[in-house]
């Protein structure tokens, strides 16, 4: 299990909030605002058509566990998983589509990719290392939720360091930490909340190969990162 620090959080549903027909779509649909909780059903699945969610449990103490992060495209829901409680925070507004159980054989290839993608973010949080873990967290962040920009990829989702510690089951000074390291190292860079994952362009000690771990004792570092920050949100050319 992925053992985090407490928090607060708002589980304040709208169950009264009316389900709108999805243009080109037979599925019904809801809208969720951000910190919202999507209601937990068992008869249900919810399908995202925009947005970004986290699922989450808590132990007897009332410490959060992350299960999982979701975008565009993902099936979620309780019946997916056995853990009790469960709990789909937004990490953005969110638009649903509502998948009832007589329509689950339809969407196997969506359920077979939440397997694959809970079994690959299991496989980074038992890293060894702090600074794996968060490296490779934020590479699989990076192709879930990023878009090409001119230094790299840019992390579309602002995941706080507090909920990055509660995935990788360490702490926020631990992870503010290695952030400023990897900084230093010129491997990704910051900038209102955001994160660059930098291309090898823009760094030659990147390689293929580091972009599954993180770089250690680099030998060219950037002076000053924030020279990569103009034009920083534009596309690659």
């Amino acid at each position: 299990m992925i053992y985090s620090t407490n928090r607060n959080i708002n589980p304040v549903t709208h169950p009264t909030s009316p389900i709108q027909p999805v243009a080109n779509s037979s599925l019904p649909q809801k809208l969720f605002a951000r910190r919202e909780a999507i209601p937990a059903q068992n008869e249900l699945l919810w399908r995202i058509e925009r947005g970004a969610v986290r699922t989450l449990t808590w132990d007897e103490d009332g410490t959060f566990i992350t299960l999982g992060y979701w975008g565009t495209g993902d099936v979620i829901g309780s019946p997916l998983s056995c853990v009790k409680p469960y709990q789909i925070e937004c990490l953005t507004s969110v638009e649903v589509s509502i998948i009832p159980s007589h329509l689950w054989h339809q969407n196997v290839n969506a359920l077979i990719c939440h397997i694959q993608q809970s079994e690959e973010l299991l496989s980074i949080v038992h890293r060894k290392t702090i600074s794996e873990r968060l490296w490779l967290f934020l590479v699989w962040l990076s192709k879930k939720f990023g878009r090409d920009v001119e230094q790299g990829t840019l992390i579309d989702l602002n995941v706080t360091h507090q909920e990055m510690a509660e995935v990788l089951n360490t702490t926020r000074v631990t992870v503010t930490r290695l952030l400023q390291e990897f900084e230093e190292e010129a491997t990704l860079i910051r900038h209102k909340r955001r994160i660059i994952i930098l291309s090898k362009s823009q760094n030659p000690n990147i390689t293929n190969a580091t972009l599954g771990k993180p770089l250690a004792n680099t030998t060219q570092r950037q002076s000053n990162s924030s020279s990569f920050l103009p034009g920083y949100l534009q596309p690659r050319s």
